[in-house]
């Protein structure tokens, strides 16, 4: 029959490197998909401009008689897509918000554990250690 007193926890210095590894791993990964959504973001903007430009030369293409009627299906073309673009924009942003939101989570999570992390350190020091100026 085993003992109950032959159980062993694990070193609490072990468990801190587990934790800030994963925690670091947390971090880049949130850190990873911010870039990659401003990426996005970056390139739905440079579309909307060179859209919004099309756009605004065909209207005073239209304006002037230089061009067709039937540039006007292109005129629609271009307007749901700078409306697609706005959306896809507005997204992103509240992914970026989302984003923002879990890392500063992470970080406080992190520094409460850490300040936890000293607190019960300082008080298993012993008492030399405690009070050194």
């Amino acid at each position: 029959m085993a003992s109950i007193f032959a159980f062993r926890t694990r070193s609490p210095d072990r468990d801190r490197e587990t934790d800030v590894t994963r925690f670091e791993q947390l971090a880049r990964s949130l850190d990873q998909l911010t870039s990659e959504i401003e990426a996005e973001r970056t390139g739905i903007r440079n579309r909307y401009e060179a859209v919004s430009a099309n756009a605004a030369f065909l209207v005073e293409a239209m304006d002037n008689s230089e061009a067709s009627s039937r540039r006007a299906d292109d005129m629609d073309r271009w307007t749901e897509s700078l409306k697609t673009c706005l959306r896809r924009i507005e997204a992103l942003g509240r992914q970026t918000e989302l984003i923002a939101g879990l890392r500063h989570a992470l970080d406080t999570f992190v520094d409460e554990g850490r300040k936890a992390d000293e607190g019960s350190s300082a008080a298993s020091a012993p008492e030399e250690v405690r009070h050194r100026p």
